[in-house]
């Protein structure tokens, strides 16, 4: 059963949004501060929980570092008390976080329906703007035993990267992806410890000499080869275009699409009108993926709307900068 709803009241950015969504793949666009990694973050946090078994308000301070770990600064900013609601949907069930803009301990915040939506584990992903990978050696242990100022994605994602390969051999889908990404980087990913190399013609290159958007390649690779994006899997990708030549991008698209084929749930934040682009020329009718416009609306609130068509997503911040440039670069031609 995949993610089915996001129901937000008075959370961080938002007054109230309530957005359905897509079993296949979501696209969040929009300007700066209309929330779209603050959807990804709290979504994740509760797909988290249902494999640690954790407290919801425990990692949603984890995850978004407010100040003195205070849960009630995750509220909406109002000079009055209120309260924050955040509640996930997985079909009809459900996990629901409330807490007070005054709640320091996050003891204090109320959380509902938990049992019920733990019994059935999602394995989740978070894919943060920074890349982690050429970090790695010693950082887990740092995190684990120093109060280190560090989403704790960070550490997450690389947990998850270093998870032991499954066993037996890959099916059809796997390789197919795994061989895509192999063409891209150039070679293939190899471990030792802590370490990770990339092998290929010229040898064993390190991570720390790699360009950051190979590693984002090579780290698709890892979750592919260790089988933690398989089916029923969601994938959260918070600027997959960061740091990644836009010849890559249309790789990179056809990997996603075709990890919604193998049934990975995917969301995703972008800025960037290539990636939107690729989508539109590269997904079939058969695939699932839905864009989400984030915008501020005549009362200065974020507000949403949400379409399967490309063309139909509106306000497009990003094409309508696009579209601009454009016009900009057509009318100085005409005037030189």
């Amino acid at each position: 059963m995949t993610l089915t709803r996001i129901k937000l009241e008075r959370f961080t950015a938002f007054e109230k949004l309530d957005i359905r969504l897509s079993p296949g793949i979501n696209i969040f666009i929009g300007e700066n501060g209309t929330g779209k990694t603050h959807l990804l973050k709290v979504t994740y946090a509760a797909c988290d929980i249902t494999q640690t078994k954790g407290s919801l308000a425990d990692k949603l301070i984890r995850a978004f570092l407010p100040y003195q770990d205070h849960i009630g600064r995750l509220v909406h900013r109002t000079s009055k008390s209120s309260r924050a609601v955040a509640e996930i949907y997985r079909g009809e069930t459900k996990v629901r976080s409330s807490f007070s803009n005054h709640s320091k301990d996050p003891k204090s915040a109320r959380i509902t329906w938990k049992n019920r939506w733990t019994a059935k584990p999602i394995v989740s992903v978070y894919i943060p703007v920074k890349e982690m990978l050429a970090n790695a050696p010693s950082f887990v242990s740092l995190y684990e035993n120093r109060d280190i100022h560090f989403e704790e994605i960070y550490r997450d994602i690389i947990h998850r990267a270093f998870r032991p390969a499954l066993r037996g051999p890959y099916d059809a889908s796997r390789r197919k992806l795994m061989s895509i990404i192999q063409q891209g980087i150039e070679g293939k990913v190899i471990q030792k410890g802590e370490y990770l190399f990339l092998k290929n013609k010229q040898g064993e290159l390190e991570f720390t000499l790699l360009a950051e958007g190979m590693r984002k390649l090579a780290l698709l690779w890892l979750l592919i080869q260790n089988g933690t994006l398989l089916d029923g899997a969601v994938l959260f990708w918070d600027e997959p275009e960061a740091n990644l030549n836009p010849k890559k991008m249309g790789m990179l698209v056809e990997i996603l699409l075709e990890l919604q084929r193998m049934g990975v749930q995917i969301l995703l934040a972008t800025h960037d009108y290539v990636l939107l682009k690729e989508f539109d020329l590269r997904m079939k009718e058969e695939d699932q993926v839905r864009f989400h416009a984030l915008y501020r609306d005549e009362a200065g609130k974020v507000a949403h709307q949400s379409t399967e068509e490309f063309l139909e997503v509106h306000p497009n911040a990003i094409s309508d900068t696009f579209l601009e440039l454009y016009d900009r670069d057509v009318v100085r031609d005409l005037q030189s």
